[in-house]
């Protein structure tokens, strides 16, 4: 699973498979906690993650949705999918 951005100790992937179960989200890795998170919204559709970090990645989302959203197309063609820039 492919990272695509690293941010204040969190780790975001998304699977590179072909018919990678819907609805479209990616995973977030922090510490020992781990989650997926909905592109259609941003919460958490499996998982726990502490609630700073949650709000992080969603602030994070949030200004790359286009990307996720092109990443996820991209994932579920078998095509590479591309790096994002992390918050800042």
């Amino acid at each position: 699973m492919p990272t695509i951005s690293m941010f204040y100790g969190i780790i975001i992937r998304m699977y590179f498979a072909p018919g990678e179960h819907n609805p479209p989200h990616f995973h977030a890795y922090y510490n020992e906690y781990k989650a997926s998170f909905s592109l259609d919204s941003f919460d958490i559709i499996d998982g726990e993650f502490p609630r700073k970090q949650k709000r992080l990645v969603q602030a994070w989302s949030e200004l790359h949705i286009d990307e996720l959203k092109a990443d996820w197309t991209l994932a579920m063609s078998g095509e590479p999918i591309f790096k994002i820039e992390p918050l800042s």
